[in-house]
């Protein structure tokens, strides 16, 4: 598969796609791929904001 024929995939296909790399992807942890440092210092403000009453869930669902 190349990138043109991607390119080339209905919308429908890519998602599935995607979809596919997703759970071929998640749950690996012998790749040695670990994440990086800015991700961890969003996620420590993202609680901090929480914990502070700055931000609050949203029922995705409920829009």
């Amino acid at each position: 598969m190349t990138a043109i024929d991607i390119a080339e995939m209905p919308v429908a296909e890519k998602l599935k796609l995607m979809e596919a790399l997703w759970d071929s992807l998640s749950g690996r942890t012998d790749e040695g791929i670990e994440s990086p440092a800015w991700h961890e210092q969003a996620l420590k403000q993202a609680e901090s904001d929480l914990v502070a009453g700055a931000t609050r869930f949203v029922d995705w669902s409920a829009k």
